[in-house]
């Protein structure tokens, strides 16, 4: 049999592989990496691959480690962590929930507000998700509100930090896509391609965030007015809102200057994200300390924590590297190269295939774990279609968002099953994601056929 014909079999059978090993529930990372290299052996006994390909490993981790633009990471990480420990989160829900209580789905619409701010100003879901789960979940279930209603736009508005910058998921997209875009553009003779950043990926991921936060209020608002019983006003005493003007003001200042600082300073063109994110977290550390919840053990759970989400992430991506050189070295992406490219609709064609099964592996996979086996595949088939690589970056960034919301390993139900009490269901919470996974769909829909929504804001800053 042809020696090409088969490195392309054992790549796909790797691919379908390591679906089969991560539902098995095996850490992610390692399953990676141990698939890729037992596929490798198998190879290299068939002689379709050599081993000494794995020697490109050591300068790929090094690459990693000493990149500039992924230290924004554990940054991001910890300003979010050290804002969840500092109140800021819990006081914008009371205050959110007392200036929309006398409306109809008012509690609602404060949480997706609320979701949307701390998106802007920490991009951590499951602390979001969580925070939002303890404090607004019993207080909407005493309101009346049906609880699916309610567990689904906890969770669908704690999830915005995936696509609402600073995102720790754009800043390893535009890494990703950075590379791979220059190496397309040097292959078709173009040896001066426009760089494609991070601050540019977060200035086309600002309208499409804003687009979700729109499209969930209008379904929260529709759905008080089709079933009032669903979403009941909750009036404030008379007696709390005298000061409740005062009470907005304080609890709104201290997220819309950390987001001025660190956003603004990234789309103005002063601080790299790296910068802005060390800016944000001396911010967040302030704030800690202005709202006198700075102490040495809340830092040390800080740390810890960042340290433990950063190096899961790191992991993953160090195992997924050596997935991809074995699938690459077997043929794996002039396989992927010629089925995408013999699509019918061309660019097209191939894009929409490429998001389908992106969405279809966030049933079972973190969005993390897609991006780091799927975008090094198809990216490079895409950029060479003359896909625009800030488009590209923002529509999976809004198509994994369903990642944290699908059943069953929608990780963001899970955060919300831990907190909830105990009369909501899993199937409850399962049910009330749902109008939200189509929501979402719908977003992807208009930014497909408007690709301007994500582009203007790029092409207008840069």
């Amino acid at each position: 049999m042809d020696p090409v014909l088969i490195g392309e079999i054992l790549a796909a059978l790797m691919f379908v592989g390591v679906i089969g090993v991560l539902m098995l529930g095996f850490p992610v990372a390692f399953s990676l990496a141990g698939t890729a290299i037992i596929f490798g052996l198998v190879g290299w006994m068939l002689g379709v691959y050599d081993p000494s390909n794995y020697g490109s490993l050591a300068g790929r981790y090094i690459g990693l480690m000493t990149n500039e633009v992924l230290v924004a990471v554990p940054l991001f990480v910890f300003m979010g962590v050290m804002l969840e420990r500092s109140g800021i989160a819990e006081q914008l829900l009371l205050t959110m929930g007392k200036l929309f209580g006398n409306l109809r789905g008012g509690l609602a619409l404060s949480v997706i507000v609320v979701g949307a701010l701390l998106a802007a100003s920490t991009g951590v879901v499951g602390a979001t998700v969580v925070t939002m789960g303890l404090i607004s979940l019993p207080a909407m279930l005493r309101a009346g509100y049906d609880p699916k209603l309610a567990t689904g736009v906890i969770c669908a508005s704690g999830t915005l930090g995936q696509i609402i910058p600073p995102s720790t998921v754009l800043i390893f997209m535009g890494d990703m896509l950075s590379g791979i875009n220059a190496q397309v553009q040097m292959e078709k003779g173009n040896f001066a391609p426009e760089p494609v950043s991070v601050g540019a990926l977060f200035a086309g991921a600002i309208i499409p965030g804003l687009l979700l936060v729109a499209l969930y209020a209008a379904y929260v608002i529709f759905k008080a007015w089709r079933d009032p019983q669903s979403a009941p006003a909750t009036p404030v005493p008379e007696s709390e809102r005298a000061g409740l003007l005062r009470e907005v003001v304080v609890a709104l200042i201290p997220p819309l200057l950390l987001i001025l600082a660190v956003l603004g300073s990234i789309l103005a063109g002063i601080a790299t994200p790296t910068e802005a994110a060390s800016v944000g977290s001396v911010g967040a550390l302030l704030l800690a300390a202005l709202r006198r919840r700075l102490s040495f053990s809340i830092l040390k759970q800080a740390v810890i924590s960042t340290a433990t989400i950063t190096s899961m992430v790191f992991i993953i991506l160090f195992g997924a590297a050596v997935f991809s050189v074995v699938f690459r070295m077997m043929g794996g992406d002039n396989l992927v190269h010629e089925f995408l490219s013999s699509m019918p609709g061309g660019a097209v064609g191939a894009i929409i295939i490429v998001m389908l099964v992106m969405f279809l592996l966030g049933f079972i996979l973190d969005t993390f774990e897609i991006i780091f086996i799927v975008i090094p595949i198809t990216a490079p088939v895409l950029l060479a279609l003359d896909v625009d690589p800030i488009w590209l970056g923002v529509m999976v960034g809004v198509n994994l968002q369903t990642s944290f919301l699908t059943p069953p390993f929608g990780f963001a139900l899970f955060y919300l099953r831990g907190v909830a009490p105990s009369r909501v269901s899993t199937g409850m919470i399962y049910k009330g994601v749902i109008p939200f996974v189509l929501l979402q769909i719908l977003g992807l829909v208009t930014l497909f056929f408007f690709p301007q929504l994500i582009t203007s804001l790029p092409d207008l800053l840069y």
